[in-house]
């Protein structure tokens, strides 16, 4: 029983010392967005990174998640003669939670794990050491960057997973049900309104800030070498899928409250 609460008492040392670690990171990242120099360049690379490399993944697996929503979604309502209304149900659910959580934690498993990769390779190899030694400011130029490139970036990609995960679930109720696309389309215009579309955007921008702060933590903490690398990257695709659920109760809660909705 000692050791247990011994063990207990050092994780959660370690889990408070890590928090306050990354609070200060964000807050030092984020003050760098309003300080000079701006390096436009450096922005535009990790939007490329973050965004147009992450896009086919995106796409796939939101188009085959939409089909696979509306399949669940024609057998459930068809137990009560309702399966004709599928895109409201796939509309509303894709463009709330499935296309921004998917999006993110996708995003976060692809490029998170890429931010602590190539971030703990520095770290290892005194690279960043060697950036304070020539006067500049290693946050501003590594972590600044990259939260402003992933708070613009994911709100786009999850535009895209909305709009293909919708077409996911016209493609399934055109072969399942001989729907229209019309009437389909009919049927979202009915119950999606403006409020659940800049919602669903909306979380995106917390989710990016998320992955970038949390990648570049863990790849600034990284030490023991290669094999910490490894450790750094695997961590980082850990917490962030569970900071990006939890967010998405947090935010939900936040947003209900907030727009009564």
């Amino acid at each position: 029983m000692r050791d247990f609460l011994v063990s207990v008492n050092i994780n959660g040392k370690k889990i408070v010392t890590a928090i306050g670690d990354i609070t200060i990171l964000a807050y030092n990242g984020v003050k760098g967005i309003f300080t000079p120099p701006f390096n436009l360049r450096l922005i535009i690379r990790e939007m490329d990174s973050i965004g147009v490399k992450s896009l086919f993944l995106i796409s796939i697996i939101a188009f085959f998640i939409g089909m696979v929503l509306s399949l669940q979604t024609i057998y459930g309502l068809g137990l009560f003669g309702a399966e004709f209304y599928v895109g409201s149900v796939v509309s509303l659910t894709v463009v709330r939670e499935i296309g921004p959580v998917i999006t993110a934690i996708m995003v976060g498993g692809r490029v998170g794990s890429g931010m602590a990769a190539e971030i703990g390779s520095m770290q290892v190899t005194e690279q960043i050491d060697a950036i304070r030694a020539l006067g500049a400011n290693p946050i501003k130029k590594l972590v600044t960057p990259r939260i402003i490139a992933a708070m613009l970036v994911l709100p786009m990609l999850t535009v895209a997973a909305d709009v293909l995960g919708i077409l996911g679930g016209l493609v399934i109720g055109i072969i399942e049900l001989d729907l229209s696309y019309e009437y389909y389309l009919n049927t979202i215009w009915f119950v999606l309104s403006i409020h659940d579309i800049y919602t669903g955007i909306g979380k995106t921008i917390f989710f990016g800030f998320i992955i970038s702060v949390v990648g570049c933590y863990y790849g600034l903490s990284t030490d023991g070498g290669t094999t910490g690398v490894g450790k750094s990257a695997t961590i980082t695709v850990v917490t962030v899928s569970i900071l990006i659920i939890a967010a998405d109760f947090f935010l939900t809660k936040i947003f209900l409250l907030v727009f009564g909705f």
